[in-house]
Parts: C-alpha cells; sequence; structure tokens
C-alpha cells in the first residue's frame, strides 16, 4: 500500500473556506469533486508562496458547480465559461478557481489543443503534465480528505523529480509546452528531470516549434524569476531547446582559442551575472538586462595581435537587438523593453568612470543618461564581475564603490538625474520672437550640453544668459520688451 501525507497536513491543505464551500455543492449536486494539481503539490510542499490558482475537478457538471460555488461566495464572483472544454473560472480575493469536468484528451500531429470528451477522475490526472501536478485531494464530504495518487507522485515529491504520468515521449508530443515547464518546475522547486523524460524533451525538441510564443515566453519568464534562473537555463541548452527559442543566447557557447589566447565562455558567464542579480533583485526586466548584456559578443569578436579578443561596440549593437529580441517573444515593446535597451547600451560605462582621471562630465553624462535607474545599472555592472579570483573581484567591486560615490557627489552638487532645460522651447520662442523651427533645438541643445560639460550650472539664470550668448552667434535679438524682464 502507497504512503500518504499526514491525515492533518491534507485537512490543512483544504481547511480554506472556499473549499468548505465546493464541499457543501458537491454534496447538494450529487457530484465528486477533487481538488488536483499546484495546489496541492505546493502545500505538500510546505512552500512559501503557494500556487494562486486551483483547479477543482468534478465528475460532471463541472460549470454548473461553478456557477453555485460562485452564488454561495460572498461578495459573489463574475464566473466565465468555456463550454467548448466543458470549463469555467472566477477569481476570489486572491485565487484564480477553476472548474472542470473530468476528461480525456487526445490531440492532432499539428496542434497543442486537445480533442475533449468525458471522462474519469484517472482520465484526468492522467491527462496531467507531471506525476507531483497530478495529485488530488477529495472535497465530497462522504471521502472528504481522501488522497488520490495513482502516479507515485507523492514518492516524486519527496525524491525532487519531475516525471510524466505516460510515457514522456506521448505527453511531450502532444503539448510540447510541457517540455518548457519540465524545466521552469525543475528551476523553480531545484528538482531534478527523471532520466526518460529528458531524453524524451530532447528528441522532441523540436514540436516545441508549434507552441505559440506568448506560452513560451511566459514559461521563460517564470525561468527567469527562479532563485537560480542558471539551473533552467542549463536545462534548457542540455535539452536543445535553447537553440530553438532563443538562438541568440545560445551562439554565447564555446569558447574560441587563438594564439594561446581564449576568451571566456560567454553563455556561461551570462548566466552567471543572471543568478549574481536575482540575487539581489527580483526585477524580471533588470534580469532580461542581465540576460542580454553581452548579446552582441558574438557579432563584435574580433582577435587583435598581441592584444587577444575584443568585442568592441557590443554595448551599442546588443542595445539594437534587444527590441528585435523582444518582439519576437512577444515581450512587451513599452518602456519595459526600452529600460532593457537602455541598461544593455550602458552596462559598460560605470567601468570608465573607475578611473582617478576621469571628468565631472562624464559622471553627470552617466548619470543623465542612466536617470532614474542609476542604481540599477550599477547593481548589473557589480554582478557582471565573474572572476573566481577572489582579489580581482575585490579590486573590482572597491572600484564600483568608488563610482558610487563620485556618482553621488555629482548628483548632490549639479542635480542632473532626469533634468529638464531649464530653459524651454516656448522661453526661446518668446525670448527671440520666433516660430517653432530648427533654431530652437540647438539652443536647447547647446544649453545642455554645457550643463553636462559643466560650462554652466543647471540654473534658470545661468541657462538663460548663455542661450543668448549662443543665439548671439545664430544671428538672433532678443525682443527689446524681454531685456529688463530677464535682466
Amino acid at each position: 500500500m502507497k504512503d500518504k501525507p499526514d491525515k492533518k497536513i491534507l485537512e490543512k491543505c483544504i481547511a480554506h473556506p472556499l473549499f468548505r464551500v465546493i464541499s457543501g455543492v458537491s454534496s447538494d449536486l450529487s457530484v465528486p469533486a477533487y481538488v488536483v494539481g499546484g495546489y496541492v503539490r505546493d502545500c505538500l510542499l510546505g512552500r512559501d508562496n503557494p500556487s494562486q490558482d486551483i483547479d477543482i475537478v468534478v465528475l460532471g457538471k463541472g460549470i454548473e458547480a461553478a456557477r453555485e460555488t460562485a452564488r454561495r461566495l460572498k461578495p459573489s464572483p463574475r464566473v466565465s465559461v468555456f463550454k467548448n472544454f466543458g470549463t469555467a473560472m472566477f477569481r476570489y480575493k486572491d485565487i484564480e478557481v477553476d472548474f472542470v469536468g473530468a476528461r480525456r484528451e487526445s490531440y492532432r500531429q499539428d496542434s497543442r489543443k486537445p480533442v475533449v470528451e468525458d471522462g474519469t477522475l484517472e482520465d484526468d490526472q492522467k491527462r496531467r503534465d507531471f506525476t507531483i501536478n497530478a495529485l488530488a485531494i477529495a472535497l465530497h464530504p462522504d471521502e472528504h480528505g481522501t488522497f488520490i495518487d495513482p502516479f507515485d507522485g507523492l514518492e516524486d515529491l519527496r525524491k525532487k523529480i519531475i516525471r510524466t504520468p505516460l510515457d514522456p515521449k506521448v505527453t511531450f508530443s502532444d503539448d510540447p509546452l510541457r517540455m518548457l515547464r519540465a524545466i521552469r518546475f525543475a528551476t523553480q522547486l531545484d528538482f531534478r528531470i527523471e532520466e526518460e523524460t529528458f531524453r524524451a524533451i530532447y528528441r522532441n525538441r523540436r514540436r516545441i516549434r508549434i507552441v505559440s510564443m506568448e506560452r513560451i515566453t511566459t514559461e521563460l519568464n517564470k525561468i527567469m524569476l527562479a532563485p537560480r534562473p542558471s539551473t533552467g537555463f542549463l536545462l534548457l541548452d542540455r535539452s536543445g531547446l535553447l537553440e530553438e527559442i532563443l538562438p541568440e543566447i545560445h551562439a554565447l557557447k564555446g569558447i574560441e582559442k587563438r594564439k594561446g589566447m581564449a576568451h571566456k565562455d560567454v553563455f556561461l558567464h551570462t548566466i552567471q551575472v543572471l543568478d549574481n542579480v536575482a540575487k539581489k533583485s527580483d526585477n524580471l526586466w533588470l534580469r532580461w538586462a542581465a540576460l542580454l548584456h553581452d548579446i552582441a559578443k558574438p557579432a563584435t569578436k574580433k582577435f587583435v595581435e598581441g592584444q587577444g579578443w575584443t568585442f568592441h561596440g557590443h554595448d551599442f549593437l546588443g542595445s539594437k537587438m534587444v527590441p528585435r529580441i523582444f518582439r519576437r517573444l512577444k515581450l512587451p515593446m513599452n518602456e519595459k523593453m526600452k529600460y532593457v535597451q537602455k541598461l544593455v547600451a550602458l552596462h559598460l560605462r560605470p567601468i570608465a568612470l573607475t578611473t582617478n582621471e576621469v571628468s565631472d562630465s562624464a559622471v553627470r553624462r552617466l548619470l543623465f543618461e542612466a536617470g532614474d535607474d542609476i542604481e540599477d545599472l550599477m547593481l548589473l555592472c557589480e554582478a557582471d564581475i565573474t572572476s573566481k579570483n577572489e582579489k580581482k573581484v575585490k579590486k573590482h567591486l572597491e572600484n564600483f564603490r568608488v563610482v558610487r560615490e563620485k556618482l553621488k557627489t555629482i548628483e548632490e552638487k549639479d542635480a542632473v538625474r532626469n533634468f529638464q532645460p531649464p530653459v524651454t522651447g516656448e522661453d526661446i520662442m518668446q525670448t527671440f520672437d520666433i516660430p517653432p523651427s530648427r533654431t530652437i533645438g540647438i539652443l536647447k541643445e547647446a544649453i545642455k550640453e554645457a550643463i553636462l560639460e559643466g560650462t554652466i550650472h543647471n540654473d534658470r539664470q545661468e541657462a538663460y544668459q548663455y542661450m543668448i550668448e549662443q543665439a548671439k552667434k545664430l544671428g538672433l535679438e532678443v525682443k527689446k520688451n524681454l531685456i529688463k524682464e530677464e535682466g
């Protein structure tokens, strides 16, 4: 007889008031109901952040059970019904609850959308992706709290194994997204993918091409947000999926040696930087910047006699590659993409500020260009130190500490982070009585450059006088009635 979880643990798993309501509905409609999947898995694992998605399997009348449950909740949530699949869902507080009639599924070769038929609880558990997600707890009063585990998923939980309930070749061919989900769960939970299951991922890797990019990217983002994302990227690489979905990252792999000089493996360096960032921040887009910061190194790699390998311009070219990658992955093409693009473009700049001879102007320019993202940029730069030489790491970190002090000093003195020109285009038009024109842009740019170079302070009076001086060179004169006003 299979071992079962302690009864108190099972009772705790279904202690939420929501389950009492579902139990009552199950009894009144005379239909067995079960909580299945990720919620049960996370509860048994005792995770600090358990799944907020609850799957309820009902043997018949799944939609009716969802509507009746929602009706009995206060406030009563709106139910979304998907009749073609026999499913319904609603949000209750912070929880998303999905009701489904027990079903069996079959798939066509060219699609991951299943043909759905009514089935038993075991049929429903068979269609689950992994044994650890096929665990169920009964909610009907007659069998309340009964644990159902047909594929020994509890033992896999204890052994920290990702394994499919059925033949993994069939499981992954039917629904190729499950290959990414296997890697995602292994990364999030720090589990191992069972050998035959992993071999099936490799053999079916090209089937990922039939999956929509939106679904792929959802899984990628979950891997990125794991405590140690490198685990997922190493598995993606070994499985062959990395080359399929992120060819630019796959291109970072390998070491080339010439005349006894070799460069580091940029792929391994990159995922180490990603892990370093993950230790400091849960910002998804900062993690994407870490993943893409050296993306252009393969395209800029060059061997220089007597110097070795160089990657000149990889920061600039990398920033140009970011929009294309985001577009293909269906990532947001808004300020989030621009944030990642900015950090990739600027990730080498703080290094240049580590020398004693660096000018205040260079510090001002970095503050101006990085704006409120300067702290994230510095975090990325510090994460970029992946040397195994402790003395070297210590030296680099000390250099960046000095850079932070320079940034703080200049910011306090000149207030150039996100500064808006103290003289506006409207000021220029009124002062010289001219219409909108290229001249206004020239004067505004001259003022900005003067402030960044330290020629003038970030002060309206100084900027206004400087504008007048520059305008004279362009043949402009101040309106007579404004000379006294601006003085």
